[in-house]
């Protein structure tokens, strides 16, 4: 008999170790779809788990998920090769997370035999991983939908033909090697791939990080917009997966509008805690609101595609000679999250040392017309740069928003931290200081 209330994850099973970073202790914990499990249980909304995993696993993944309230966990299939563990050094996403799937080029899935029957299960969500899907389709029954979660293990959608026809949604992120290929340039890419036709899914999910997330109607050609809600980061492993899996999951009840927007509203309260009791007690305080509150709640809304039209004038000493490991940092944030950073020392060159008058004047001025340009300023004065000091009153005086960035807690004086739109000496506020900034220039303009 098939099951219409509850949802079935399908993936992997792993062990998330989150090294250990300055005021911040390693972290271990059932990593994978494991996490979705949680978002689910703390949005009181019932499930089961189809795993793969190494069979060291499945005891703990069997007595941990049903302290959860997972209702069936069925194991799928050993996992050899590799240690099911994944080291993460970035858990806040500040830029690359640094994932290290450990020996993940000898890691193989294998499906048990016979194949544990699936077809209990009307609605599944998959977290495509090492193992073939399409191994697995006759095991699903035949009026089954299918929701699929795309992040690195798969380069292109050709794999999940078979389930043509019988698609509710596909969801990637832009940290993913499928968007990375179809539709980094351009949404249409991958909007417009012959496999997304063939698929034909009834919505197409885009998660963009900071910037929120945009959910396409496949159906009608309609887009919305889900602001993302932005506060201290604590862990950002698992949160799209916790969107997805509640998204889902209440899609069979609520519209697909009303199910992203609670996707996204229980995967911001996962990313502010690492503790299950504390985030099932904020889930449920969240979800007393009513859509509408919800709504005018708002957020901040910055499309990966639409980053480009803004220049952020970056402001420190980007010089060769001097020690900039924080600057360099915040570059590749920014490159990671697809801002146009302008540089100024690359645009206009390093001055020579000893540098002539002319040269001094040239390069005052090309900088100074730059700054003009520029639509915000992010200000990184280490060592208490005067030439970055001196950027930062211009910037205010010509009424730019200047997020500044004190990673050396240097510059803790009036003018700077007052006269700034934002000053911290963390990066991942200064971040989430530069999406909302963007954000609000980009509302002003619609």
């Amino acid at each position: 008999m098939v099951d219409t209330d509850f949802v079935l994850i399908v993936g992997e099973l792993v062990v998330d170790y989150t090294l250990a970073q300055p005021g911040a202790p390693c972290k271990l914990r059932l990593g994978g779809v494991g996490h979705a499990a949680r978002g689910l249980w703390a949005a009181d909304l019932p499930y089961s788990v189809a795993a793969f995993c190494p069979e060291y696993l499945v005891g703990e993944a069997t007595s941990y998920l049903a302290e959860l309230g997972c209702k069936e966990f069925i194991w799928l299939g050993d996992v050899v090769g590799a240690p099911s563990v994944i080291l993460i050094s970035d858990v806040r996403e500040v830029a690359h997370q640094g994932y290290e799937d450990l020996m993940r080029d000898t890691k193989v899935a294998k499906v048990r035999v016979p194949l544990p029957s699936l077809d209990a299960y009307e609605k599944i969500v998959v977290f495509p991983g090492k193992f073939n899907i399409g191994e697995l389709a006759s095991a699903f029954s035949k009026s089954a939908r299918f929701s699929f979660d795309i992040a690195y293990d798969l380069d292109d959608l050709s794999s999940l033909k078979t389930f043509r026809g019988r698609v509710d949604a596909i969801i990637i992120s832009t940290s993913s090697s499928l968007f990375t290929r179809l539709g980094k340039d351009n949404i249409d890419g991958l909007l417009d791939d012959d496999t997304m036709k063939t698929l034909a899914p009834d919505v197409f999910l885009l998660k963009e990080n900071r910037g929120g997330s945009r959910l396409f109607d496949m159906r009608n050609g309609d887009i919305e917009e889900i602001p993302a809600t932005l506060g201290g980061t604590v862990n950002s492993v698992g949160v799209g997966d916790v969107y997805s899996s509640v998204m889902a999951s209440l899609s069979s009840h609520k519209s697909w509008v009303e199910a992203a927007w609670r996707g996204s509203q229980v995967a911001s309260i996962y990313s502010q805690s690492t503790f299950p009791d504390d985030i099932k007690r904020d889930v449920k305080r969240g979800l007393r609101l009513s859509l509408e509150v919800l709504q005018e709640l708002g957020g901040t809304v910055l499309p990966w595609h639409d980053r480009q039209s803004y220049s952020i004038y970056l402001a420190g000493p980007d010089f060769s000679y001097v020690e900039k490991q924080e600057l360099d940092r915040a570059v590749d944030s920014f490159t990671y999250h697809n801002f146009r950073v302008r540089r100024p020392i690359l645009e206009s060159g390093e001055l020579k040392r000893p540098a002539s008058e002319f040269d001094l004047r040239r390069t005052y001025h090309l900088d100074r017309q730059l700054l003009k340009e520029c639509d915000a300023v992010f200000a990184i004065p280490l060592d208490r740069d005067p030439g970055t000091l001196v950027e930062i009153g211009m910037a205010i005086e010509l009424g730019k928003p200047v997020i500044t960035y004190d990673p050396r807690a240097e510059n803790e004086n009036t003018m700077v931290v007052t006269g700034s739109s934002l000053y911290s000496s963390d990066i991942d506020v200064c971040l989430n200081g530069a999406f909302r900034i963007i954000s609000e220039l980009r509302a002003d303009l619609q």
